[in-house]
């Protein structure tokens, strides 16, 4: 029971005090799951995050229904507990958005242009690039990468997919899509003809 009580906390709190969306929550979750509480290590969160950006919706709450999954799962519960987790962490992670938008869309329109809320707004937006920055950083490790030390193919195999995606989306305009889907098909090409173990 109180993995379920410090699931919906931890992931309410995340909710209330995220910004940015789903990329800007990356770094806070993870702060909260693999540092703070330890719930999973930083392998298992990595391969949440590509999970969470391959399914359809939100990231920030697709990541919050794997995490409350997993959690329950490693701290030895059952599926059907592990399925609670998730549906309990991916309402905590809405319902601040949910009321305070509420809250919010009454006086926003009328307040809008009110020069303390402009200046609110200018505050806040470097503080999404900062958090959506963050959330970049955090996924730049070994576990997506590789070392060059111990695996140089798999380093170089990596870090070539990372530059031709981002000139493809960048530069060229590629649909990430598409380009998402040119990198799988590439990456399974050089890992069957150079296996990673």
């Amino acid at each position: 029971m109180a993995i379920f009580i410090e699931l919906f906390y931890s992931f309410f709190k995340i909710g209330l005090f995220s910004f940015g969306g789903g990329y800007g929550m990356l770094s806070v979750i993870q702060g909260e799951v693999v540092t703070r509480h330890a719930w999973m290590n930083m392998s298992e969160f990595t391969d949440i995050v590509a999970v969470s950006q391959m399914t359809p919706g939100p990231i920030g709450i697709n990541t919050a229904t794997y995490v409350g999954y997993t959690a329950v799962i490693n701290s030895g519960g059952s599926q059907v507990m592990a399925v609670l987790g998730s549906l309990i962490s991916s309402f905590a992670v809405m319902l601040p958005s949910f009321i305070l938008m509420l809250l919010i869309s009454r006086f926003f329109m009328k307040y809008c242009k009110h020069p303390r809320v402009e200046v609110l707004f200018s505050v806040l937006r470097p503080t999404v690039v900062g958090l959506i920055a963050s959330a970049a950083l955090l996924l730049m490790n070994s576990e997506n990468f590789g070392l060059p030390t111990i695996n140089p193919i798999q380093f170089i195999v990596s870090v070539t997919l990372f530059v031709f995606t981002f000139i493809a989306v960048k530069k060229y305009k590629f649909s990430p899509i598409l380009t998402l889907i040119a990198c799988g098909v590439l990456g399974a090409l050089f890992y069957g003809l150079f296996p990673i173990n």
